[in-house]
């Protein structure tokens, strides 16, 4: 710290608004203000070395006075220019009420470090500077220079001659041992309890006393008034006088504290030190305002009860509990659980209602259309809800149950209902839940007892109104613990769930103002009385072109949005979506087309991140510096001051200039990023190219599904081996049609004479590819027996060809169901040809019309109707057969 400055006659300043700055101190400020980022632009940033600024403390004067009011020794300027203090805290200024008052002495300082950025996404410039006070001046003239002021100062500092002069009074040497005497003394206090202070004992050897003073002083929380007073004194022996007044009153205030903790934590017992706490805790509410009425907990929780809106014999109910209570301690066992039971029904919205807005169906139309693409018929039926619930507000219409593979829209739609009607929307999560109390709730006796999901649902949303969605309603299962579904039934019956009875409330609770909404994956798992309560909305998936659309509006802008990236940094064209969903995905839904398209945005994110380019802080970057930058600043930006503690090292602040050009994503990307494809359309003709295979369609629970069956003979003794991980209904319908298929062996010339056993030292085996997925249902018949005439003929069946269908054993084709999904599912894999049961011709009507114009659908009544269309140019035997 040098002796002596040689000071310029004018100095660019600073105000800080109720703030000092000491000689010897260091701070930490944010400058966003125009004025304070044009001074040390101009004044700091482009100087070759490092410049002096002056630091001015300002007050805000609350209303006008004459200006023989004022203080002795400031200076009254009206602040038109909008300066801003030193602290987060200061106000704009209204210039026809206020003033702001200019101290006339003031602190150079020098920039230790400077730090330039631009915030995003507003573009302001700010700058982050770390100053040093050095000495004191006097403030002679203040002027205004562009945005910001300037003084003719005269120097304050006391010339070396004169100092040393004053070092050898006897005064000054007495208070000099005073204060260091104290200062040490403070400084052993601080080390005994917090472990510091090695780095303070060296200043006080190493720097003259005269700037210790100043220091010492600038890391203590005083007032402003005594910060001036400090500011003020330029006597050294007034100055060491004040800072020993200073450091004595902090060594005094933390003996006291220490003093009182150590009553505090005498030899208390256990009790005495809880019931010391709550006394303490209950007096320091007093005196924060917080506990006014002097109303404890329990009261408190009367008066909530009281308010909550409760019925009568509910009310009475929970009074009889709240006098228990009130006759308890406490510590004692019960206290707490039934003190959390009575908070539970204060907090319940017994009839607090969110209010609904009118209803408009052709803005539920539109926010149906904007957030979900598609899905006309779906839609539609929501409408109808919506237009009936409008008609008649109390009506109690049907429990819409949304059936569909994942990523479709289900959960969407229900919160869609919600912002049409105007109420609050709660989530119930049933996947998995075996425990009927999960529905119903513990009973209070058990340890650990809680409501039930649903209370839990609408003490969230604190209204009795909301639409609740009652999520993987399929995912329930029965255990000895109970069966959830079952829980269900009252619930979603309209007729009892007036007075659903959860078994931890003990009351009954109205749920007959909740819309339900179920989702669900599949209809079987469902038991048919709980599905009797609800109406299904086959949900099937959406074809290559609705997918493409629904990730042009809505997937791409999202993911973007999630990764922190723009459209004009990574650009995803139609072209390389349409190759997404053709060669990475064969799904329902969207789900695994966001994956892709988040691992194309995370691999734009690593690039973007990579071309940042590091911009060392002691380089001249007068370039970055624009006029627009700075046109784009916001008028109410402030100056931020933070002090840092001596000896820190803050060298290491940093900006950063981010540069990165856009990403259009194609081909070579794709497969960069995603990998090879996994799907390129030749796998049914490849599988389907030897006898004794042929193409299925079946319905999963993530919606329609391509399915191979293979079939092959070898020498044994008449066996039939079934493999996939098969259920009943499937191996019964192999069995069914292999019966079929021998009874017409002479007929279908598989055989040369009637008698002869197609088994005859041969075993059979049929396999379902995909060995480790659960496969069961009756829609597998007529594509087992075209597999097993085309092992007995040696013709392949054409790879185009998908069919489904239920085989008696008559050879009669029966319908089937899941069609929209099982269509859908061929064509996404590249299927031509579908062999659908007559029975489902009504069903073709809920596919849709793109899908079907690229489709041959062909109807078969009989089993030779199907092996007419599955073979190339029809059934070569057919002339020769009796059929």
């Amino acid at each position: 710290m040098a002796e002596s400055i040689e000071l310029p006659s004018r100095l660019a300043i600073l105000p800080f608004m109720n703030k000092v700055l000491l000689p010897g101190a260091i701070v930490r400020i944010r400058c966003t203000s125009p004025s304070s980022v044009k001074l040390v632009e101009q004044e700091l940033w482009q100087q070759e070395e490092k410049g002096l600024i002056g630091i001015v403390p300002v007050r805000e004067a609350a209303e006008i006075k004459p200006l023989s009011t004022t203080s002795q020794g400031t200076d009254s300027v009206d602040h038109s220019s909008k300066i801003k203090g030193g602290s987060s805290d200061s106000h704009k200024l209204d210039i026809k009420r206020h003033i702001v008052r200019w101290h006339d002495r003031g602190v150079a300082a020098r920039a230790l470090h400077l730090s330039r950025g631009v915030e995003k996404p507003s573009g302001r410039v700010t700058y982050i500077v770390v100053l040093e006070g050095l000495c004191r001046f006097s403030v002679q003239e203040l002027s205004t220079r562009g945005t910001y002021h300037t003084a003719r100062i005269s120097p304050l500092e006391l010339t070396k001659t004169e100092m040393e002069q004053i070092e050898q009074d006897p005064d000054f040497l007495m208070l000099s041992r005073q204060f260091k005497a104290t200062a040490m003394e403070l400084i052993s206090v601080l080390e005994q309890k917090q472990k510091t202070g090695g780095r303070t004992k060296v200043l006080l050897e190493t720097v003259p006393v005269h700037k210790l003073a100043d220091i010492f002083v600038a890391s203590f929380e005083i007032s402003f008034e005594e910060q001036l007073s400090m500011l003020d004194l330029v006597d050294p022996k007034g100055r060491l006088s004040k800072a020993t007044e200073l450091v004595d009153r902090h060594l005094q205030s933390i003996r006291v504290a220490e003093k009182i903790t150590q009553k505090v934590e005498g030899q208390l017992s256990k009790s005495q030190k809880e019931f010391l706490l709550r006394q303490q805790m209950r007096a320091i509410k007093e005196e924060l305002g917080d506990n006014d009425d002097n109303e404890d907990e329990v009261v408190a929780l009367e008066r909530k009860l009281q308010s909550a809106g409760m019925p009568q014999n509910i009310w009475k109910h929970a009074h009889r509990e709240l006098r228990r209570i009130k006759k308890m301690q406490p510590q004692q066992p019960g206290y707490n659980s039934s003190f959390v039971y009575l908070e539970l029904l204060s907090d319940l919205p017994w009839r607090k209602a969110s209010e609904e807005h009118e209803l408009d169906l052709r803005v539920a139309q539109y926010r149906l259309d904007h957030d979900h693409y598609g899905l006309v018929k779906v839609k539609q039926r929501i409408i109808e809800y919506l237009a009936v619930r409008k008609l008649k507000p109390d009506a109690r219409g049907p429990v819409l149950c949304f059936v569909g593979p994942p990523g479709v829209g289900k959960t969407s739609l229900a919160s869609s209902i919600a912002a049409a009607l105007g109420r609050k929307f709660v989530r119930i999560s049933l996947g998995g839940v075996k425990d009927e109390a999960d529905i119903r709730g513990h009973r209070r006796t058990y340890v650990g007892s809680m409501p039930g999901r649903l209370i839990e649902g609408l003490k969230r949303v604190a209204v009795c109104n909301p639409v609740m969605l009652l999520d993987e309603i399929d995912k329930t299962r029965s255990n000895v613990r109970g069966d959830p579904a079952s829980a269900l039934l009252e619930v979603l019956d309209p007729e009892q769930n007036k007075t659903f009875n959860d078994h931890y409330l003990n009351v009954p609770f109205d749920l007959s103002k909740v819309v339900f909404v179920a989702t669900a994956n599949r209809v079987q798992p469902i038991p048919p009385p709980l599905l009797d309560r609800m109406e299904v909305i086959e949900l099937p998936g959406y074809t290559a072109e609705e997918k493409l659309s629904i990730a042009m509006r809505h997937l791409i802008p999202r993911v973007l949005d999630q990764h922190g990236l723009s459209s004009e940094l990574l650009q995803i064209p139609e072209a390389a979506v349409k190759l997404i969903i053709q060669r990475y995905t064969r799904e329902a839904g969207v789900r695994n087309l966001e994956r892709n398209l988040a691992a194309l945005a995370r691999a734009a994110a690593v690039r973007v991140a990579e071309q940042e380019q590091v911009v060392p802080l002691n380089k001249r970057m007068q370039g970055l510096a624009t006029p627009l930058l700075e046109n784009r600043l916001a008028d109410s930006a402030e100056v931020e001051m933070e002090v840092i503690s001596m000896g820190v090292n803050n060298r290491d602040i940093s900006n950063t200039s981010r540069i990165a050009s856009s990403l259009v994503v194609d081909e070579a990307m794709l497969e960069k990023v995603l990998g090879l494809p996994r799907y390129d359309g030749r796998e049914a003709a490849e599988r389907v190219a030897i006898p004794g295979v042929s193409v299925g369609l079946v319905q999963t629970a993530f919606g329609g599904k391509v399915q191979f069956v293979e079939a092959t003979a070898m020498v044994g003794k008449g066996e039939l081996y079934l493999t996939g991980q098969l259920g009943d209904v499937i191996k019964e319908s192999a069995q069914i049609a292999l019966t079929w298929v021998r009874a017409r062996a002479t007929d279908l010339r598989l055989a040369a004479a009637e008698g002869i056993n197609l088994f005859e030292g041969r075993d059979i085996h049929i396999h379902f590819p995909a060995g480790a997925v659960p496969k069961d249902g009756p829609s597998a018949g007529v594509t087992l027996v075209t597999a097993l005439v085309s092992l007995f003929s040696q013709k392949r069946v054409r790879s185009d060809t998908a069919m489904t269908g239920e085989m008696t054993l008559r050879g009669v084709v029966l319908p089937v169901g899941g069609v929209k999904d099982k269509v859908l599912a061929a064509h996404r894999d590249g299927i031509k040809r579908v062999i659908l049961p007559e029975g489902n011709l009504k069903d073709l009507v809920e596919v849709p019309s793109s899908v079907l114009a690229n489709l041959e659908i062909l109807l078969a009544k009989r089993m030779e109707d199907v092996l007419e269309h599955a073979f190339d140019g029809g059934c070569p035997w057919r002339q020769h057969s009796k059929l």
